[in-house]
């Protein structure tokens, strides 16, 4: 989940790790061990979006869960992706690792990254719940902001964030502070290298796995030593499948990210906060949130989150001015940092029935989807 830094080289390997299934083939229902089919909705070279298939799932409310775009693979995202199959008709939105996109596929920038999730919304069409974390919550609402503004069909029912960061300005993170301290041309000359001659993606430049590795070891090592959250799931991981599913494992096998879009995302998540200042633009046309009327949303954080900390995420009520009071609703989860939003015990036992509720009250309020 940390689009990290490192001044020194790429001396990693470059060498990318067969795709996996997102989530197990299998889902304990109710008592009941049902099968679990992963379909491609649709695919572009740079996302597919995936619909995870499982017995009745067809008359459930449908969400569709926007996976960050920042290094990690969907396979971290598990323990939530099978807590929401419970009781959702799910898709979720994945990226390819660039080491493996042909370079004449042209960039990918943030620009495209809120694309792709207007796209996906207008795949699944009216009634979809959005749900999105880190990384991928700034692309959500803005996707959210630009259907509202058009009067688009397809604009979600509601939104739910966790732990995403809107608003750096808003009790700056330890990495906040960090790329914060350096000019993004500094990250361009420092940090991005070009994707080897062996890869499909040769010459694109991409923020590396290897730096990103690199990155998180130091992060639990920091864990480790303060005793944190990580260091807790390193002794006892409290997913729901820890030995098909392994929490770390999965933390720690990073792709690369797009080059422009990390310095996309440096100058402007970073430095120049341009959706909480109203200067992001799509496609030449500005974003929003205050267009956003007829939505609920739902920001959940946690207490002691060391990378989306308390308060980048709540912002989200003010930018989205428009919204009733009736329709929304904010989380401060007390004893978890980061990733206890979407995995583990915390997960399961808090944040999993908060957001069941609240997209249940949703539904019961009439705003009911159209499910395939």
């Amino acid at each position: 989940m940390i689009m990290a830094m490192t001044a020194e080289a790429n001396a990693g390997t470059w060498a990318s790790q067969p795709p996996q299934r997102v989530v197990s083939t299998h889902i304990n229902l109710h008592g009941r061990l049902l099968p679990v089919r992963e379909v491609v909705r649709a695919r572009t070279p740079f996302y597919s979006l995936i619909r995870l298939v499982r017995p009745g799932c067809g008359s459930a409310p449908r969400v569709l869960v926007i996976a960050p775009l920042s290094g990690v693979r969907p396979q971290l995202l598990h323990d939530m992706l099978m807590g929401l199959l419970d009781d959702f008709d799910v898709h979720v939105l994945t990226w390819t690792d660039p080491t493996e996109i042909a370079a004449e596929s042209g960039a990918f920038r943030l620009e495209d990254n809120i694309t792709a999730v207007v796209d996906s919304l207008q795949v699944l069409g009216p009634g979809t719940h959005l749900i999105a974390l880190c990384q991928s919550g700034l692309p959500a609402l803005a996707a959210a902001a630009v259907l509202a503004a058009s009067a688009d069909d397809a604009r979600p029912v509601s939104l739910t964030l966790l732990g995403a960061k809107l608003d750096t300005r808003l009790n700056p993170s330890r990495i906040d502070l960090l790329i914060l301290g350096h000019h993004p041309d500094w990250f361009e000359a420092n940090v991005l290298s070009m994707v080897p001659e062996a890869f499909a993606g040769a010459g694109r430049s991409v923020y590396a796995a290897s730096l990103q590795e690199t990155m998180l070891l130091a992060y639990l090592g920091r864990h480790v030593i303060e005793r944190g959250e990580l260091f807790q799931k390193l002794m006892v991981d409290d997913g729901r499948d820890p030995k098909g599913h392994p929490f770390l494992e999965a933390l720690l096998s990073p792709v690369a990210v797009p080059g422009e879009f990390f310095l996309d995302t440096i100058e402007t998540v970073f430095h120049a906060r341009t959706l909480a200042t109203g200067h992001l633009r799509w496609r030449g046309l500005p974003v929003d949130p205050s267009t956003i009327t007829e939505m609920g949303l739902f920001t959940i954080e946690g207490e002691q989150d060391d990378i989306a900390a308390p308060g980048q995420t709540e912002i989200a009520h003010a930018l989205c001015s428009s919204i009733r009071a009736a329709d929304r609703n904010h989380l401060r989860q007390d004893g978890i940092g980061h990733f206890g939003l979407f995995h583990g015990h915390s997960w399961r036992t808090a944040i999993l029935p908060a957001i069941r509720a609240f997209i249940r009250e949703r539904e019961a309020q009439g705003r009911i989807g159209i499910y395939c």
